[in-house]
């Protein structure tokens, strides 16, 4: 319900003005000191859309008139056995969900406090608005990786050519 609330707002953002606040639930567990690291370390942008005041706390969002990036913090864990793709940016793993394309819904996996952040892939490449949160979600403790990755943006590769001791 929370996902769709958010989608909707997004949908709904373009019949705002530019300079109104935002208004979503925060998440149940947006109150967790992880989330408060995530606030003071996000972006003024996320590509060429400007950071615009939220009414809830643990929340962020870019975009005017409408907001085409919305990120919730403290959101539910998701399950380990999610079948849902995952993609590492950087060092961060989310599970991706494109049910209600062209608005992605990403969710951090293995982290604690978990973050969603919602991308309109009409106004904004998901990659690059994950890329440009990616130092603020870091801050958050990691608990476990993805076993599957679909896709790595940023990742640190490991070389596949196996070393030879010298003789």
């Amino acid at each position: 319900m929370l996902r769709l609330t958010a989608v909707t707002l997004i949908a709904l953002g373009a019949l705002t003005g530019c300079a109104q606040t935002v208004n979503f639930e925060p998440a149940a567990d947006a109150k967790n000191p992880g989330c408060a690291e995530i606030m003071v370390r996000l972006p003024e942008t996320v590509g060429d859309l400007p950071l615009r005041e939220t009414n809830s706390q643990g929340t962020g969002a870019w975009g005017t008139p409408d907001a085409s990036v919305l990120l919730r913090c403290g959101v539910a864990i998701p399950d380990r056995a999610s079948i849902l793709p995952c993609v590492l940016v950087e060092n961060v793993y989310w599970l991706r969900d494109d049910a209600d394309a062209p608005n992605y819904v990403f969710t951090t996996y293995g982290r604690e406090p978990a973050t969603e952040v919602i991308v309109n892939r009409d106004k904004v490449s998901p990659g690059s608005a994950l890329f440009e949160l990616v130092d603020a979600v870091e801050s958050t403790t990691e608990t476990a990786q993805c076993t599957e990755i679909e896709d790595s943006l940023g990742a640190p590769t490991q070389t596949e050519t196996p070393t030879t001791p010298a003789p």
